[in-house]
């Protein structure tokens, strides 16, 4: 989590919400990781866990993910969380959990609807003070420039 950490701040300092994802396989070797870049690619769809598996389907040639992990500095969106479903995601860790977007279990818990086919290990908290005041820093510099222009 340590080095999401690094990379989702350096994410940030290129005007990126600052969130990385990456995910194992079930070895743990890294096969697919992603950090956010819809300001860069002007792209609604370009949240770090997309990316993330994005790459690690190519890389194993497969949209299955039942014996992989996610980790996530910040609890999915309502996107993400859908997309890790439908991937058939084993387990998802994830940081800092997200009150008002968060879809596993921060502001809604997609994961335990009745609709979700697929049953997911969700763990968060990890991290999660570091994650928060990344955050909240981040934010606070942001919301600054943007008081000066």
């Amino acid at each position: 989590m340590f080095k999401l950490l690094t990379r989702a701040q350096n994410i940030g300092l290129y005007g990126e919400v600052p969130i990385s994802a990456v995910i194992l396989d079930s070895k743990g070797h890294c096969i697919g990781r992603g950090s956010n870049c819809r300001e860069r690619e002007k792209d609604p769809l370009g949240h770090a866990e997309l990316i993330a598996l994005k790459q690690a389907s190519l890389i194993q040639n497969d949209w299955r993910f039942n014996n992989c992990t996610l980790i996530v500095t910040l609890e999915p969106c309502p996107m993400c969380a859908g997309a890790l479903i439908q991937a058939r995601m084993g387990q998802i860790i994830y940081g800092a959990s997200d009150l008002k977007r968060g879809a596993l279990g921060g502001s809604l818990n997609l994961a335990k609807e009745k609709s979700a086919h697929h049953k997911m290990i969700v763990k968060g908290g990890i991290l999660s003070e570091d994650v928060r005041l990344q955050l909240e820093q981040w934010f606070k510099l942001r919301r600054k420039s943007k008081l000066k222009n």
